[in-house]
């Protein structure tokens, strides 16, 4: 159960990398960013795969967009591309919040 824990965080780690460069492939007419897309996109579809055999659907899939999601909304608040604000940062962690719950309960 640890190693499925592990496999699905590093999974939501993956989500955010090929979102971020889904956005800076520019329509897949960047190499690069085209070519970390394609990766990260099979790691993280494939981390969630694995984790699924042991932890529960609705609790891995929650887990796994809210990693996403909360570092791919940091990563942008960061780079300048999303406003930075004290609510936004609190969501943030309220979301991180959540899944956590999720993941203590389940």
């Amino acid at each position: 159960m640890a190693m499925s824990c592990l496999v699905l965080i590093l999974s939501g780690i993956c989500e955010s990398v090929w979102a971020i460069a889904f956005d800076r492939s520019e329509g897949f007419s960047k190499i690069v960013p085209t070519v970390v897309f394609a990766v990260g996109l099979v790691a993280s579809m494939g981390g969630l795969a694995y984790a699924m055999k042991h932890i529960p659907l609705g609790t891995s899939y929650a887990i796994w967009v809210g990693i996403g999601a909360s570092i791919t909304a940091a990563y942008g608040m960061i780079s300048g591309e999303e406003p930075l604000s004290p609510l936004r940062i609190l969501l943030i962690c309220g979301l991180i919040a959540c899944v956590a719950g999720l993941k203590i309960v389940g």
